[in-house]
């Protein structure tokens, strides 16, 4: 054996990641052996900071071999600890989806921020009732107040005026329905409906009780934890095309220093800034005011205040006959039969940076789903060294001596 050539290797690049790793082992520790997700982005630079998706397992098995009794462990777990859920769980939105209707009904003018509804508890659609959330109706309602109290009724009326093909466009433009091209295999499209999609999948034509269905976020809409997440950020940053990425700077061997990346351009979405202004305002009454539906768990410490909107899909059709004699609670009905709880939010109100999304299978309601996102936002924002740096000159100036000015003359 003779060398007839020799290369030496060379060292690679070295690959910055956004993930902030003790973040990532909060976030999946606070998600428990839930089936779950979890996605926290900065709204400004698209940087997913976390990316969290349980049960998870121990990749080093693979390479030492599974054995027969472990492989089916794994794949016959009914909480899917093989799927990552955050970019290839596919669900239907709930109420986190209604931010886009309003936006969508906004836009082509069907209602205005002031336009009001009578909810009595249900809707006549033909021959079909569409019911709200709240048995006994919320009464009046406008824009605010029906994101604020997610009263479905409302919901109904307007994308009934505004139809799913405006309601689609919005949601694309939003980020949903699309793949994102985060540097991850596998990640899933979703799918945003419209007439021509199901005369063309289903060979049927589209049913306006179908658009009451998707006011609310349900029937054919499916949408994944990334895509939510991208979704309020582009609610709450002004409108910018933000996209989620996992690499946050690429630095060559033997370069100087690295610098800061630079935060990239996005474009516009083209969504009319007061319209986005009255979306964050109703999102931060959901967690701050008493009739909000997340109330119970907004952040109390000053500055650190959230805004958001929960959502609670179900996986089970509820029949007339049970609604008479009472709908069973989810405490009551099997793992499978509970419903998904989700919440969206970001952080903090004045000043959005963190966007988050939360989705907890079989959950019981978006009150499971609203605790873990608080928790999430508050560590994040108390984490982050930007805010450590303002705090500490803040205190500088306190504790400064005090000067004395003399006039000399």
């Amino acid at each position: 054996i003779r060398e007839l050539e020799r290369r030496e290797g060379l060292p690679g690049a070295e690959a910055w990641l956004a993930i902030d790793m003790e973040l990532q082992k909060f976030v999946t520790k606070r998600l428990g052996e839930e089936a779950a997700a979890a996605v926290v982005m900065d709204v400004h630079s698209g940087e997913v900071l976390t990316l969290a998706s349980t049960p998870s397992f121990d990749p080093n098995a693979f390479n030492r071999g599974l054995s027969q009794s472990e492989w089916k462990a794994l794949a016959t777990n009914p909480r899917s600890p093989l799927n990552n859920k955050a970019i290839a769980g596919q669900y239907s939105p709930g109420s986190t989806f209604k931010m886009v209707v309003a936006l969508a009904a906004l836009e082509k003018g069907v209602i205005t921020p002031k336009s009001q509804f009578f909810c009595t508890g249900e809707l006549e659609l033909g021959d079909s009732t569409f019911h709200c959330w709240k048995k006994t109706g919320h009464g009046t309602m406008d824009l605010v107040s029906a994101i604020t109290q997610s009263c479905d009724v409302y919901f109904y009326e307007i994308a009934k005026r505004t139809g799913i093909n405006r309601i689609s466009a919005m949601a694309r433009r939003l980020g949903m329905g699309q793949i994102l091209d985060i540097e991850l295999a596998g990640e899933r499209q979703g799918l945003m409906p419209t007439r021509a999609w199901k005369k063309k999948v289903k060979r049927v034509s589209w049913q306006q009780g179908e658009t009451l269905l998707a006011g609310i976020g349900q029937g054919f809409i499916l949408t994944t934890p990334l895509q939510l997440a991208v979704m309020t950020s582009r609610l709450v940053n002004g409108g910018k095309a933000v996209t989620p990425h996992l690499t946050r700077q690429i630095v060559p061997y033997n370069a100087a220093d690295p610098t800061a990346p630079d935060i990239p351009e996005f474009k516009t979405i083209g969504i009319h800034p007061p319209h986005l202004d009255l979306i964050k305002k109703a999102m931060a009454a959901v967690s701050n005011s008493p009739y909000g539906t997340a109330y119970r768990s907004r952040i109390k410490e000053p500055g650190f205040q959230l805004g958001g909107k929960t959502g609670t899909v179900q996986v089970r059709r509820i029949t007339k006959a049970e609604r008479e004699t009472g709908v069973k609670k989810n405490k009551d009905l099997e793992w499978r039969e509970r419903d998904h709880a989700l919440f969206v939010g970001y952080a903090p109100i004045k000043s959005p940076r963190y966007a988050i999304s939360v989705v907890v299978e079989h959950g019981g309601g978006s009150s499971t789903a609203a605790p873990i996102a608080k928790d999430i936002l508050l560590e994040v924002q108390r984490r982050d060294p930007s805010r450590g740096q303002a705090k500490a000159k803040a205190a500088e100036r306190r504790n400064a001596p005090a000067t004395k000015q003399v006039k000399k003359g």
